[in-house]
């Protein structure tokens, strides 16, 4: 265990050193707004990897009195900021990770007796000179050193939330902690600025929580932190630029997370990418699935087989590429309280496994790389339907490809028996089914669905990939219960094709059709020479 008070900045040099360092100095830039105010008390939800922990080491940099951070920060965002010297090395600051103390005790108790004989001790060596009413208690000792020095505090705590996480199921040492928390920050002088971040927001009880006092800057509600944790487009373009790495293949295989926010009274959405997976991509040139490193499938199995109804077509309908509705305003912000699918699915935003599109209130599978933790989920889950559909999917590719209209067909009718958990009657899940069926198509393709196409909207287009510009771009025209010729003249008649044209000689129409009465589909595939 280390020092908790003023700890230096030795953290913070060590990540302006790495191969790849993205400035999001800027940060302090808003902290610097909240410190000595009402909204003095900050807590930063976000998945596991996104940047929390270095952060707070350069919050630690810049605010801590007993180091001189100029140097640090001076070729820095931060360094043009108005209130850059405002507070910089002018706190005491107070740096903690709660999974330390968590991992060497085995009770709420001993976790937060250890917290306060730690802190108190720190205190006491920097502030000997100071008398103390009551040395065994960690508020009082500050309240002393506070009333004698004129100096508070910043108080940043890392993992805020991980007893949450370990103590699941008991609700008092929950509440414990949350009281230990409430009783030291709230309503104290001493405390300049009270930074938490974690992985789930903070926990409420019915419609109250014990941290009200906190402003929460989370996956569903990012406010002005969206662009500081995750990598914004720029950023990505910028870093596949220096080490000369595919945009399209970085943005397929980890872009996806929307966060919106109101900026200068419009509304922004950001394009947020993993960090820790475009920075594994960017020094080994090698486009793979780096979640797993730090997430494994099985966490997200555990949530994904509850019998909530709905919760399995969700599943199916996001993994075809659709995004479904959700209500966030039900979730407990906790890991066991689920009301229905709604306060699951909320769960896996914050997790990182879903993003969240605040301005249509839906949910859907972010990029390839979190696309491919639910296949591993439920490949080992009693879903063997969609797995046999994903499987399937790479020979009904290529009988797209070498245009075997009869072995699509037969795969689409094959998809369609086994995922009979969808309720099958529109466009909308005939467009469902095809999507699943051409899972593979992933690959090598950007899929747009209604893709916006000369007098129309094209139904599904398989748009290829910079580094497999030999596939065959792909139109497809769904009918229901009409006519797979009449899709084709459709497409060509509306146009669709000139969207497509620089693909010219390589590219496919599809028409698709399903009869409601023989309850199979038909399938006309036509190759386009432009």
């Amino acid at each position: 265990m280390g020092t908790y008070l003023n700890p230096g900045n030795g953290l913070f040099q060590i990540a302006l050193n790495s191969q790849i360092f993205v400035d999001k100095s800027n940060l302090i830039e808003v902290t610097n707004r909240c410190v000595g105010t009402m909204q003095r008390f900050v807590c930063v939800s976000r998945p596991r990897r996104f940047g929390k922990s270095m952060a707070a080491d350069m919050l630690t940099a810049y605010y801590e009195r007993e180091e001189e951070s100029t140097e640090l920060f001076q070729n820095l965002k931060i360094a043009e900021c108005e209130s850059y010297q405002k507070h910089k090395n002018k706190y005491d600051v107070i740096k903690i990770n709660m999974q330390e103390f968590l991992s060497e005790t085995t009770s709420v108790e001993e976790m937060l007796d250890m917290l306060r004989r730690y802190l108190i001790f720190d205190l006491q060596e920097a502030f000997g000179q100071v008398r103390l009413r009551d040395e065994k208690n960690l508020i009082q000792v500050m309240k002393d050193i506070y009333a004698s020095t004129k100096h508070s505090f910043v108080i940043l705590i890392d993992e805020w939330d991980c007893l949450f996480r370990e103590y699941q199921n008991d609700k008092e040492a929950q509440k414990r902690y949350l009281d230990f928390l409430r009783a030291w920050l709230k309503d104290k002088e001493y405390v300049a600025l009270a930074y938490m971040t974690g992985i789930l927001p903070i926990k409420k009880y019915g419609s109250h929580s014990a941290l009200n006092m906190f402003s929460e800057y989370s996956m569903t509600n990012p406010r002005e932190m969206a662009e500081f944790f995750g990598f914004t487009e720029e950023e990505v373009r910028s870093l596949c630029k220096k080490y000369g790495r595919s945009f399209e293949e970085t943005q397929a295989w980890y872009d996806g997370y929307e966060l919106t926010v109101m900026k200068e009274n419009q509304l922004v959405t950001y394009a947020m990418y993993s960090p820790k997976s475009v920075v594994d991509a960017m020094l080994s040139g090698i486009f793979d699935n780096y979640w797993n490193q730090t997430e494994t499938y099985e966490a997200l199995k555990i949530y994904i087989r509850m019998n909530f109804e709905g919760l399995k077509d969700d599943i199916v309908k996001m993994l075809a590429g659709e995004a479904v509705p959700i209500n966030i305003g039900t979730f407990s912000n906790d890991m066991t309280t689920f009301q229905g699918k709604d306060d699951v699915l909320t769960l896996l935003v914050h997790l990182g496994y879903l993003s969240y599109h605040w301005m249509e209130k839906t949910v859907s599978i972010p990029n390839k790389e979190v696309s491919q933790e639910y296949i591993n989920a439920i490949s080992t889950m009693d879903w063997k339907e969609v797995i046999d559909s994903v499987d399937a999917s790479k020979k009904l590719l290529e009988a797209l490809w070498r245009k075997d209209e009869v072995f699509v067909a037969q795969g689409i009718d094959k998809a369609h028996r086994e995922i009979s958990i969808l309720k099958y009657n529109d466009e909308n899940s005939l467009s469902c089914t095809i999507n699943l069926a051409f899972y593979f198509a992933r690959e090598y393709y950007t899929i747009v669905r209604e893709l916006p196409s000369g007098k129309g909207f094209a139904d599904i287009c398989f748009i290829p990939r910079k580094i497999h510009s030999e596939k065959p771009a792909v139109i497809i025209e769904l009918k229901w219960d009409k006519d797979a010729k009449g899709a084709i003249e459709q497409i060509k008649e509306r146009h669709y094709v000139e969207t497509l044209k620089e693909y010219k000689g390589n590219l496919l129409l599809a028409g698709i059709n399903y009869d409601k009465k023989s309850k199979k589909h038909e399938c006309v595939i036509e190759e386009i020479c432009l």
